[in-house]
């Protein structure tokens, strides 16, 4: 087992990281910029290294001064969380040059999926079902018309490297291909570094679902069942839950057997989550993998009962599948909203000092966080404020939990996602499994009216 473990991001995963070093015996380094220097993680760390300003690229981003700081703290491994630097190659590839074990897949791994197209040809070659799309890169306009022809509109423009709704555009026609075609270019590149752009098929009504993966380095892969992660705004998700409501079990075996041969078959190890589309026909398709943990891994692990990150630790130290986590039983169902620092009806951030932060308990009710009062919540990062989970032993019985948790969880001095939530976790189509990714336009629209 490792000695002491560097965590390379901030926030709640960075507490998320120390709580299970803590449990695991491991001694723990925490990085924080300027303006996290009175954070939690900081604090509960055994140490602490300050390792730029608070613009993330002289600090979370820049991989000499992360290095550095695990180098004079002397630390076994490094675990990088989700965002930052958690899929750069080039971090994993500089952490195995210095000695330092990166908690994670290979650099040669991480490369592939974080090359969208080629994730998708490895995928379509083991047998996973994959949006129609172009094949490969599309280089100019030219190609990009020709593709789109062949593949029918409407299609999306996506970036090869990218996330988080970041150079994508959807295009309907013909007439619109050329500007949206530049304008993903240019958002790609200003976003990655990198302007390459492929195309697929645009499906209008999808749920996204996605699969959890372990595996170790001798080979072996499993999967943890999906999430249902449809209740998203601009490609960024807010409310997720295990399992699926959209998923029968046959589904749920024929797709999770695919996934993990796939996955076997590159020799893919560490956590990792494959991401599909699902079409109104119940049709589903890849789309990406995200070679990391996700944000919204709890809800997985309250239905499960696997520790996710001790998990990806063990593993990381080489291992065995089956000694790590056994042989996992699904029972219950679990939500998590995601509390974002923002207005609930214009979504625009809000960032400041939180006055009172009062969090809900009770049976089945977990919250990841690590605001408090007298916290700031800065505006340099992403809004997330805390992460509100809720296990029932059906789904009924956990969107009742999620109400009355929504409503005793008090944070006053920044505006949240919370009333939207409440007002989610309160509609009939929610309740009952009828939405798509396009369900928040749908109902932000009826709300205001």
């Amino acid at each position: 087992m490792f000695r002491k473990i560097l965590i390379a991001n901030r926030g709640e995963i960075a507490l998320r990281v120390i709580d299970a070093c803590k449990e695991l015996g491991i001694a723990t380094v925490a990085v924080y910029s300027e303006a996290d220097r009175n954070s939690l993680h900081v604090r509960f760390a055994d140490e602490a290294v300050c390792i730029g300003p608070a613009k993330s690229s002289e600090s979370y981003l820049n991989i000499p001064q992360v290095i550095s700081a695990a180098e004079i703290t002397n630390v076994d491994a490094i675990h990088p969380g989700y965002g930052f630097l958690s899929e750069n190659a080039n971090f994993a590839e500089v952490c195995e040059a210095s000695h330092i074990t990166f908690i994670g897949p290979s650099p040669d791994l991480l490369r592939m999926m974080g090359e969208k197209d080629q994730a998708r040809r490895e995928m379509a070659a083991a047998g996973v079902p994959v949006v129609p799309g172009s094949q490969g890169i599309v280089p100019d306009e030219t190609a990009a018309l020709a593709e789109a022809g062949r593949i029918k509109y409407p299609v999306i423009v996506k970036a090869s490297a990218g996330g988080g709704g970041r150079g994508m555009r959807v295009v309907r026609s013909e007439d619109e291909l050329p500007g949206a075609f530049g304008t993903a270019r240019n958002e790609a590149q200003q976003a990655f570094g990198v302007p390459d752009v492929y195309l697929e098929k645009f499906i209008e009504r999808p749920r996204h679902i996605e699969f959890q993966v372990l595996g170790d380095k001798h080979g072996k892969v499993m999967h943890l069942g999906e999430r249902e992660c449809s209740i998203q705004r601009r490609h960024q998700k807010l409310i997720e839950e295990s399992p699926s409501p959209a998923m029968d079990p046959r589904q749920r075996k024929e797709l999770g057997a695919r996934v993990v041969e796939a996955l076997e078959q590159i020799g893919y190890s560490s956590a990792g989550t494959v991401e599909f589309l699902m079409d109104e026909d119940g049709s589903i398709y890849f789309i990406e993998m995200n070679a990391r943990i996700q944000v919204e891994h709890p809800v997985t692990e309250m239905v499960t009962g696997v520790d996710l990150i001790k998990s990806q630790i063990r593993l990381a130290t080489g291992e065995k599948l089956a000694d790590v986590v056994g042989k996992p039983v699904t029972r219950g169902h679990a939500i998590e909203c995601r509390i974002n620092a923002e207005d609930p009806e214009t979504f625009v951030p809000s960032a400041g000092r939180i006055t009172v932060f009062r969090t809900p308990g009770g049976p089945g009710i977990r919250v990841d966080t690590a605001a408090h009062a007298d916290g700031v919540i800065p505006p340099y990062y992403d809004s997330l404020v805390a992460k509100l989970i809720a296990f029932g032993d059906t789904r009924a019985e956990s969107i009742a939990r999620m109400r009355r948790a929504l409503e005793m969880f008090v944070i006053e001095g920044i505006k949240t996602s919370i009333p939207l939530q409440r007002k989610i976790m309160a509609d009939v189509d929610f309740a009952e499994g009828r939405f798509d990714t396009h369900f928040l336009d749908r109902f932000a629209t009826s709300s205001a009216g």
